[in-house]
């Protein structure tokens, strides 16, 4: 398989056949992100995609899933996704679950049938960065979207049926924000009603933007005790039934994989603990991107 840059997967796409279809990341402008950095944002050459795919089609027979790779495969235009789509189903029938990521510009171009066209070639998941539900934030990380457009972006997603994953981001917000940004980043996944929302917390890389203005004092970290604080505000302040909620990543003090609203009480416990020390908190040396 020919895969160009860094690539990157969501945790649950572990056993998935990573096609690499993009190179880098449309927008690659966000404060906290250092993954696409030196790479400018392109489209693979059609042969090399053909070359992996009768790769994978002669050494992955047993697995059922694949996820398009790199930063925002739902850019691609709708005549050229279409086609791939229809040459994984010639070439690899077994796949039963195609996932990509996709932001909210790119899911602007795409309408409800033009989902539901992927949707019935096999797209089930797309996984969705929100980051946080407040303006002000994310303007200050360069997200390149309001919340407004993001929800919007989301309700398209659902509208056609297919699973959404929406990330956040606990931190982000800095030590001054971190409640405002806990409440709003509720309320916005309340609005988007995603099937899973996956938690992490910021860690900030040597060479992106938001490490430097932590280095200069233009950005407070929250300790470890006010990112389980902001947890323990995002998921009181989750109203949505059967929502699967995971704060289970590597960058995460504590680690935490539920059903809501069937066992908020039990997590808002959890964190409680946490908090009065009762339960010990992962190091730093064991957190990581």
């Amino acid at each position: 398989m020919d895969y160009q840059g860094n690539v990157i997967r969501p945790p649950s796409e572990t056993n998935s056949i990573i096609l690499q279809v993009t190179v880098g990341c449309s927008h690659n402008r966000c404060t906290f992100c250092g993954a696409y950095k030196e790479e400018k944002f392109r489209y693979k050459d059609e042969a090399i995609i053909d070359r992996d795919l009768a790769y994978a089609a002669q050494h992955f027979q047993r697995h059922r899933r694949m996820f398009l790779a790199d930063g925002d495969v739902v850019s691609i235009p709708q005549h050229r996704l279409v086609p791939l789509f229809q040459k994984i189903n010639c070439k690899l029938p077994w796949i039963r679950r195609i996932s990509l990521y996709g932001n909210s510009r790119g899911l602007r171009h795409k309408t409800v049938d033009d989902l539901l066209t992927l949707k019935a070639l096999g797209l089930d998941r797309i996984y969705m960065g929100l980051e946080s539900g407040e303006d002000a934030v994310l303007a200050s990380v360069c997200k390149g979207s309001t919340a407004a457009q993001m929800i919007a972006a989301a309700r398209k997603v659902r509208e056609a049926g297919i699973f959404l994953s929406v990330t956040v981001l606990l931190g982000i917000g800095g030590s001054q924000g971190s409640t405002q940004h806990a409440v709003a980043t509720a309320e916005v996944l309340n609005q988007m009603a995603p099937n899973q929302i996956a938690a992490l917390t910021v860690i900030p890389i040597p060479g992106t933007t938001l490490y430097d203005d932590m280095n200069r004092g233009h950005f407070q970290l929250p300790n470890e005790l006010s990112i389980l604080q902001e947890l323990k505000t995002l998921v009181n302040h989750i109203k949505l039934d059967k929502v699967q909620f995971q704060a289970n990543h590597a960058s995460n003090f504590l680690p935490i994989d539920c059903r809501l609203e069937r066992d908020k009480s039990i997590t808002l416990a959890r964190i409680e603990q946490a908090l009065a020390g009762a339960i010990p908190l992962m190091p730093d040396y064991m957190r990581g991107l």
